[in-house]
């Protein structure tokens, strides 16, 4: 079944990328879509290659009516846990937009407390165009981001893995133990830095 929009004219789409990573920023977007300039090829970021989705994180950008990035930084992760501070960060994007929109759409199945009315979409990545993009400009965001901290911290292999526990993530951590930009509060760093 086809996603049933919401009768409003201007609809905000919110996505997170990042609660499962050890390591970096939680951070989000809220995209307002331009009806009459379509996005061919919107879906899941996680569906599309690398290449694919920086073309198309160009395109929402130069055609959207608005867009918006959101985060929530590591210590703020420790301090509010990854729940509250996913919705901090979809917040931050939310309120960070140049046109305050009617209605929000938010990928998931929870809504952070919002100026508008809003409503969360299971799977909302896949089945709607506003999420889908959102989903894209958070996701390269935040690979780029961790592109730059692997320049940094080069023995981590943050640039593979993006920061997720991987066994060679887990691995590197118990060699070379946390960097300031690990999440304490996560079982695995913890560990690493002997508080767990």
């Amino acid at each position: 079944m086809d996603f049933v929009y919401p009768q409003a004219n201007l609809i905000a789409g919110v996505d997170e990328v990042g609660r499962g990573p050890l390591v970096g920023a939680v951070v989000t977007a809220a995209v307002i879509l331009d009806p009459a300039n379509p996005i061919i090829g919107l879906t899941d970021s996680k569906k599309l290659t690398e290449k694919r989705r920086e073309a198309l994180y160009l395109e929402i950008k130069e055609k959207a009516l608005g867009w918006s990035l959101g985060r929530a930084e590591p210590e703020e992760i420790d301090k509010l846990n990854i729940l509250h501070a996913t919705m901090l960060a979809m917040q931050r994007a939310v309120a960070g937009l140049a046109i305050v929109p009617d209605f929000a759409l938010i990928d998931g199945n929870r809504c952070p407390a919002l100026a508008m009315p809003a409503q969360a979409v299971v799977k909302g990545d896949s089945l709607v165009a506003e999420i889908s993009a959102a989903s894209i400009l958070a996701k390269v965001t935040r690979d780029r981001e961790m592109a730059e901290l692997d320049k940094q911290f080069p023995e981590y292999g943050f640039a593979k893995h993006k920061g997720y526990p991987t066994a060679l993530h887990l691995e590197k951590l118990a060699l070379l133990g946390a960097t300031e930009h690990h999440r304490k509060s996560f079982a695995p760093v913890k560990r690493a830095l002997g508080l767990g």
